[in-house]
């Protein structure tokens, strides 16, 4: 029989977070739904909450198509976007508090649009979260010549991960959790949580430059712009 893979201490509880909404844009777009739990180590959802926002906005038809959330539905049962927003950051804050990892794919999107909210409805944001875990940045260092995307569909079927209803929070959060995990059975990560975090700082960043590099390289960019890699926070300043 083979060894058990190594696990480093933070998989044996971790908590997930995502959000959908009603765009891309980090510091314009709002909060439709957001999901924070906590796994177990081996994956099960041991506590979980979700929420469902009227963001105050009309939600286009393009963020419909994703993830089905239409503006009269969420007019109709969602509540109030600071009401949502702080009760978000207080669930995530929590988790910090108690020294809990929380997963987050492509964190910087949610952790920037999440804290440029805060700030548009004068809530207290969350100050430098961590640690933070993101299964795209860690993917995309230790495996960086794989071809293909790197969605979270992507790569949660390359680690065989199940994901039965991409771009719904719950399953997407669900999903991300047990990517990290299973990186971690794949590829020996730092022993700590913090370590990882900051390591990932890095990570994007470098991550970042190098997107930048050959998106000016084929025009997709002006050779002045660049990609923002600060991570897991991002342009708050522009909130």
């Amino acid at each position: 029989m083979a060894p058990e893979p190594h696990l480093p201490a933070w998989l044996t509880r971790v908590g997930v977070f995502d959000l959908e909404t009603t765009g891309v844009d980090v510091a314009a777009d709002r909060v439709v739904t957001a999901h924070v739990g906590v796994l177990d180590a081996r994956g099960r959802e041991i506590a979980a909450r979700s929420w469902l926002a009227d963001p105050g906005v009309p939600i286009p038809e393009g963020a419909t198509a994703v993830h089905g959330i239409t503006t009269t539905h969420a007019r109709a049962h969602g509540r109030p976007a600071p009401e949502v927003i702080e009760q978000i950051i207080r669930a995530l804050r929590s988790l910090f508090a108690q020294g809990v990892p929380v997963v987050a794919y492509n964190a910087s999107y949610d952790f920037s649009l999440l804290d440029a909210e805060a700030r548009r409805h004068g809530i207290e944001p969350l100050d430098s979260p961590g640690p933070v875990i993101d299964p795209l940045v860690i993917d995309k260092a230790y495996d960086r010549y794989r071809p293909g995307k790197r969605t979270l569909e992507v790569v949660a079927a390359h680690y065989a991960v199940a994901l039965d209803d991409a771009h719904e929070a719950a399953a997407d959060a669900v999903a991300a959790g047990r990517v990290a995990q299973a990186l971690a059975r794949e590829f020996r990560l730092p022993e700590t949580a913090s370590e990882l975090h900051t390591r990932q700082i890095g990570w994007a960043r470098a991550q970042a430059a190098s997107l930048t590099e050959y998106f000016v390289q084929i025009g997709r960019i002006e050779p002045e712009e660049r990609i923002d890699g600060r991570w897991p926070v991002r342009a708050s300043e522009s909130a």
